[in-house]
């Protein structure tokens, strides 16, 4: 990896529910507590399960700095912790808008926040996903980061999210050191703003002293069946989190088994594979993740099976 001058960014995936529809004392129902470092700090979540917001507790981390949620599909499993997550936010005073993206967001999320007498002084926005079609849809932009859907095939209508951080230009030593330009400067700042500096009578420009750093990747397919569109927004990810609620060669309608997943991951060249929304019939731990790296042993990307708490970090 080339040495560039430049801020250090990393992203930090947070697992507070790995079970498929029914929860198991180890396992709490589906959500992912996700946050980048960057500039700034942004933390958002991927689905909400029953008892999300108990898990964020217990994790230690703080529901209120969510700014987003993302929900892949409606199913009880993957939202029926939103209502008692939004309870509480009003509770403990919350003031700025939370935002919901979803399929049909303003269909589910009305409705659910129809049930009983909650009061809100803070604002909740439904975002409507496209869940038809073969093509990614940018949903959201920051500064640094770019949120994408792709729609899924689960029967209903589902998408999966890719985070996309954007390419960053950095500062190469070597190159930088060659021309005589020091090792720590603000001259790097208006290097990069404008393209061109001049240091001691030579004109540098920015393509002379510079690389391009790829952004982070991490793409999360909800529940679903294999296909073209997963591939497609898993493409080169730097983790690719998947259904992988059976470690058997069930072919069941609406979900994935461990030897699909593996297949996608290989398709899409990702560099690690989580495994997720896992059945409550999986008890022995080291027995599915003895077959998931059984499988994956021929394949260039590690492979984990995600458990409650359990946190991945990219930098």
């Amino acid at each position: 990896m080339k040495k560039g001058i430049g801020n250090m960014t990393r992203v930090e995936v947070l697992f507070l529910g790995t079970t498929a529809s029914i929860p198991t004392p180890k396992r709490n129902h589906p959500a992912i507590y996700f946050r980048y470092v960057g500039k700034h700090e942004y933390c958002m979540l991927f689905d909400c399960g029953e008892g999300t917001q108990r898990q964020i507790f217990l994790a230690k981390e703080n529901f209120m700095k969510l700014n987003e949620i993302f929900i892949t599909h409606w199913h009880a499993d993957h939202y029926a912790g939103l209502l008692g997550l939004i309870e509480t936010m009003s509770l403990e005073k919350r003031t700025s808008p939370l935002h919901v993206f979803a399929p049909e967001a303003t269909r589910f999320l009305n409705t659910l926040l129809s049930v009983g007498y909650g009061i809100r002084k803070f604002q909740v926005v439904a975002h409507n996903v496209p869940f038809k079609g073969k093509e990614a849809t940018k949903i959201l932009e920051k500064e640094e980061y770019e949120i994408f859907s792709i729609p899924v095939k689960h029967g209903i209508p589902a998408v999966a999210y890719c985070f996309k951080e954007k390419d960053r230009v950095k500062i190469d030593k070597a190159k930088a050191k060659a021309l005589g330009l020091p090792s720590q400067s603000v001259l790097y700042k208006k290097l990069k703003k404008e393209g061109r500096v001049e240091y001691k009578g030579r004109l540098v420009k920015l393509e002379d002293v510079s690389y391009i750093e790829a952004g982070k990747k991490v793409v999360y397919s909800g529940d679903t069946e294999a296909c073209d569109n997963l591939i497609k927004l898993a493409t080169n990810a730097d983790l690719l989190i998947l259904d992988c609620t059976y470690f058997e060669d069930i072919k069941e309608r609406n979900h994935l088994n461990v030897y699909e997943a593996i297949e996608i991951a290989s398709q899409a060249n990702v560099k690690k594979l989580v495994l997720t929304h896992i059945s409550r019939r999986y008890q022995d731990e080291r027995e599915i993740e003895r077959v998931a790296r059984e499988l994956a042993k021929n394949f260039d990307f590690d492979v984990i099976i995600a458990k409650d708490f359990m946190r991945i970090e990219l930098k």
